[in-house]
């Protein structure tokens, strides 16, 4: 591993340290992990169950991504994603230990100016690629 990436990795590890913790639950309940591109991915188990009943979205989250670690309900999931959480990936290595609340302050300025939390934030119309609207 590059030094740098070293430095990308430590920068990030706030966010990252939060999926980490679910990554023993996820094992122990028939979950899995692998590591993508230098991402780790955290899916089935207890991830799966988080993403459905811990989230603020109606029905759950398919995906979600806390920095380096990326937890899907599924391997499929993991595969229709991919390429928005890798979006929230480099997001996190910009915002470093400031990313987690930064999002939460772009989700309440979304809703300050009426629009949804999740397809309002800032953070998401990039992952969306629609940063302009």
């Amino acid at each position: 591993m590059k030094p740098f990436r070293i430095v990308v990795y430590l920068w990030t590890s706030p966010t990252s340290l939060p999926g980490c913790l679910l990554i023993v639950p996820t094992l122990c309940t028939g979950g899995r992990c692998r590591v993508v591109d230098g991402v780790l991915e955290v899916s089935g188990g207890f991830a799966a169950w988080a993403l459905k009943h811990c989230t603020l979205l109606k029905g759950g989250a398919t995906a979600m991504t806390l920095g380096h670690v990326v937890l899907a309900r599924d391997l499929e999931s993991h595969d229709l994603t991919r390429t928005h959480e890798r979006v929230h990936v480099r997001q996190a290595e910009r915002w470093g230990p400031f990313f987690l609340p930064a999002y939460g302050v772009a989700s309440l300025v979304a809703l300050l100016k009426g629009e949804s939390a999740y397809r309002g934030n800032w953070f998401e119309k990039e992952a969306y690629g629609d940063e302009s609207s």
